[in-house]
């Protein structure tokens, strides 16, 4: 059996970056994800993995695992698992060497301190050398993937960071609940105003030739012109508020929309760091 096994928490992107490093770097790595993620930016979120079975980023591929006996299998052979399991509980059988929090929910969603020997969470919601050992800075600027062995990360603004100058505006929200079907893809230019997407009261709603209905569906728009670097999956349910797109400013950067994020990368070299220095080594 595999030793020296990191459990990463959530499979987003910003969590693919640290499980992307740890992975190339030799760790054996086992993603817990919930049953129905909510990646914006899927081109390069291994939780894809969920609906998929099976997602690659950057040339790396991350495979569904039924059960900790495939996920053990899948580690044996140098791949990454992924497992549904919102709540940990496949932690406490594992028994890994560290648990990494990448969920970012901004909040604990239940990650301590004895998971493991070592536990690193990502972002604010953690008070490190109490909730974990250690956390990760996520917030844009100077102190970026610094590490955190006592006290708190820098609290959510609730702004996204700035991109070519544009922060809030590049971030779309959901007007209202409904199920979202998008009209536009990733890595598609956008312009201001045009429609991205359609909310639907209804997902059966559809006419006899098999297409949905426009009666009663809210149109998503563009808040400003650029590529579309985020759009949630078609079907997904959403919430009023809920976070279901992200537009990039900059022409220029199609690329982007495919590989793992200067932030999220930035970030694992924090996660990594931090492994090292707690004398956890790659098998």
């Amino acid at each position: 059996m595999k030793k020296n096994i990191i459990i990463v928490r959530g499979g987003g992107d910003i969590a693919t970056g640290t499980i992307y490093k740890l992975h190339q770097s030799g760790y054996p790595v086992l993603v817990t994800e919930i049953a129905n993620p909510s990646a914006i930016r899927r081109q390069v979120a291994f939780s894809e993995a969920v609906y998929e079975k099976s997602y690659t980023v950057e040339g790396v591929t991350c495979y569904f695992a039924e059960n900790l006996t495939r996920a053990y299998e899948l580690m044996e052979h140098g791949k990454i698992a992924l497992m549904t399991d919102p709540d940990g509980a496949v932690i406490r059988e594992v028994k890994p060497a560290a648990v990494v929090d990448g969920i970012l929910a901004k909040k604990n969603l239940g990650t301590t301190m004895d998971m493991a020997p070592f536990t690193v969470a990502l972002g604010p919601g953690f008070t490190a050398g109490v909730d974990v050992h250690a956390v990760v800075e996520t917030m844009r600027g100077h102190k970026l993937g610094r590490i955190i062995y006592e006290g708190d990360a820098i609290p959510n603004t609730g702004i996204p960071g700035a991109i070519a100058g544009v922060a809030k505006e590049r971030v779309i929200h959901a007007e209202c609940a409904g199920i979202l079907y998008g009209e536009k893809k990733i890595s598609d230019y956008v312009q201001k105003d045009e429609v991205i997407a359609c909310i639907y009261p209804d997902a059966q709603a559809k006419d006899a030739s098999g297409q949905r209905k426009k009666d009663g569906a809210v149109a998503v728009k563009a808040t400003i012109s650029g590529i579309l670097r985020g759009l949630i999956r078609d079907g997904y349910p959403v919430t009023k508020g809920f976070k279901i797109a992200d537009i990039d400013p900059r022409e220029s950067e199609y690329e982007n929309c495919f590989t793992i994020s200067d932030k999220a990368r930035c970030i694992a070299g924090g996660v990594l760091e931090a492994l090292l220095h707690a004398g956890i080594l790659p098998e």
